[in-house]
């Protein structure tokens, strides 16, 4: 017995499919331009890290004639975890913006 194709459900998903691979090149466009400023907990040094996890920009604030190698450290891994997590959220807080309504198979 000869399987009938549902054209509509063809053309549907064609259009899912293109509707998907446009919100992505969206997606990937504004994780990369999207620029997040951190700290470390002294306000000494500031980075500017992009959604995609590359930092862009080092800012150092005030002397480091009197501060120890040790000191420095702390503050550059602190501010270092720091933009990874302000990373990982604008991912996310852009994820949920540009796919936001986007229905999943088998919604209505």
């Amino acid at each position: 017995m000869p399987r009938e194709i549902d054209e509509a459900w063809i053309d549907e998903a064609i259009e899912r499919h293109q509707r998907l691979d446009a919100l992505r090149a969206e997606y990937e466009r504004v994780v990369a331009a999207h620029v997040v400023s951190v700290q470390s907990p002294d306000g000494s040094i500031e980075l500017l890290v992009s959604a995609t996890g590359t930092i862009t920009e080092v800012r150092i604030r005030g002397s480091l004639h009197n501060r120890t190698g040790p000191d420095l450290a702390r503050e550059v891994q602190a501010v270092v975890t720091n933009a990874a997590q302000a990373a990982e959220w604008a991912r996310r807080k852009l994820h949920d913006e540009v796919f936001n309504g986007f229905r999943v198979l088998g919604e209505q």
